[in-house]
């Protein structure tokens, strides 16, 4: 198969630079399972889109600390592109801004996320089991790092995983998958990540963050699930 990877990332700090782009971090991810599939990334966030979305077996949209509620040009012709491949069937999978992103272009509602900061290993259970995640396990532990969620899934949307009450993931139709949190993180990644964000994370987070690290995530797994769902979508 060919992915499409929609990079949203904006973080252009001395961070990001020492550490792999969010292109590669996802492409690793679809590879771990599907080590022939090539992927093509479009750093949208800088107003690269794909000529033809239709090209694509498949499209993946990143993680970001920008809000999709932003206005800013480059997000409001993504919620267009969604929209886009939402009305054509093009099997789409979405991550953190991306989960997001697709919830707010077909008609659902992002907040700040109630209690704030989220940030580390988080365990989400799968209250939904298609057949693409039949292997998965009955709670799902994922790297998370946000502030904001989806607050109302968009019409005819199902949940797939919730977590202290709120969605963390969905599906609508055959073609599309989401997850609030971050299956392309790696611990080496999170760990740095959660060093560079104390500060703005505060002594609570940052003490709670450094505890859930001490766990494995399903990383293996979701790669899998993610694999055989766009699988599953392109059969029909």
């Amino acid at each position: 198969m060919r992915i499409a990877i929609l990079m949203t990332n904006t973080d252009d700090s001395a961070f990001a630079h020492r550490h792999p782009k969010d292109g590669a971090k996802f492409t690793a991810l679809v590879q771990m399972a599907r080590p022939h599939w090539s992927c093509d990334v479009f750093a949208v966030k800088d107003d690269i889109f794909p000529e033809d979305i239709s090209r694509y077996d498949g499209v993946m949209i990143t993680g970001s600390p920008a809000s999709t509620r932003s206005g800013a040009p480059w997000v409001d012709r993504l919620l267009a592109l969604i929209r886009q491949i939402h009305d054509r069937k093009i099997p789409l999978f979405g991550a953190c801004f991306g989960h997001q992103a697709i919830a707010l272009a077909l008609g659902g509602r992002v907040d700040d996320l109630p209690g704030g900061w989220v940030h580390g290993r988080t365990e989400n259970h799968l209250i939904a089991r298609p057949e693409w995640a039949a292997e998965l396990p009955d709670v799902v532990s994922i790297y998370g790092s946000h502030v904001e969620y989806v607050h109302e899934l968009p019409k005819g949307a199902d949940p797939l995983m919730t977590r202290d009450g709120h969605s963390t993931g969905f599906t609508l139709g055959r073609h599309i998958a989401t997850t609030q949190h971050h299956p392309e993180m790696t611990h080496a990644f999170i760990s740095a990540l959660t060093e560079e964000l104390r500060q703005d994370m505060g002594p609570e987070v940052y003490a709670r963050a450094q505890e859930s690290l001490k766990q494995k995530v399903d990383q293996p797994a979701l790669a899998e699930a993610i694999a055989r769902f766009f699988e599953a979508a392109r059969a029909g």
